[in-house]
């Protein structure tokens, strides 16, 4: 017997034939948190125990595809353990079994370009934004971003985005490979259905395993990375430089760093 799909706070299910779908909605600019991430673990296991389904859609409601963490202006909002939560949830999205196809309809930023790049492949539309903007919070990057990225766009463009907190633009991503497919925003959501049913397709079996195979050890080091970036984030966390980019970001200004 079918399992039937569970109702989440923040995160939407549906199967249609061989493809899972799941949509999460925080507004007014998809921040999430930890009982988010737990939220969209749960949903990705529920797809997965449905017996039909052979590839998953990750999309979220609204103009922002996730923002990331929200901090406002005070920098005690973001601890070590709800960081630790947090990536515990990455490292879970990592090791499911089935293709994930994010459909990213606009700003992908900080925790929310790891979001992104945990799916497999990244449909976007040219107002997406993918914007690691950690250097600019005077945060080491998390979500395991530090190994996610590397490996679609090579090692120099990641040092590029990661050091240089450089935003790349729809058009830019297609160039880069970090985006799979750039289509108007009315088609977005067509083309990231299709493009699952497409994986669908394929045997099951052969599908899942060849993922595995041109995965490799990425779970693990996913899970490596984000032992380190929790380790230099709990320093950062305690920084002057750290308390002064959250309040510049907040309050839309050039940050002044000291490197203390």
């Amino acid at each position: 017997m079918t399992p039937p799909l569970p109702r989440l706070d923040g995160v939407a299910l549906r199967l249609d034939g061989h493809v899972g779908f799941m949509t999460f909605s925080r507004p007014p600019a998809n921040y999430f948190d930890a009982e988010l991430l737990d939220a969209l673990c749960t949903g990705l296991d529920a797809l997965e125990s449905q017996p039909g389904c052979r590839a998953v859609v990750l999309s979220s409601a609204g103009r922002v595809f996730c923002a990331g963490a929200r901090f406002g202006d005070d920098p005690s909002v973001l601890t070590v353990d709800a960081a630790a939560r947090i990536y515990q949830g990455a490292v879970r999205l990592v090791s499911g079994r089935l293709p994930i196809v994010a459909a990213v309809q606009g700003p992908a930023v900080g925790g929310g370009l790891g979001l992104a790049l945990i799916a497999d492949f990244r449909v976007c539309t040219p107002e997406a934004r993918f914007h690691a903007n950690f250097a600019r919070l005077g945060l080491h990057a998390g979500f395991g971003i530090t190994a996610l990225l590397p490996r679609i766009v090579g090692p120099q463009r990641a040092a590029e985005m990661l050091l240089g907190a450089q935003r790349v633009t729809g058009e830019e991503a297609l160039r880069l490979g970090l985006a799979d497919r750039l289509v108007p925003a009315a088609d977005l959501y067509q083309v990231a259905a299709d493009f699952a049913a497409s994986l669908a397709r394929g045997a099951p079996l052969a599908v899942q395993s060849m993922r595995q195979t041109l995965r490799g050890d990425l779970a693990q080091a996913v899970r490596t990375a984000t032992a380190r970036e929790l380790a230099q984030q709990a320093e950062h966390l305690r920084s002057a430089d750290f308390t002064e980019g959250v309040r510049a970001a907040h309050a839309r200004r050039t940050p002044r760093f000291t490197g203390g």
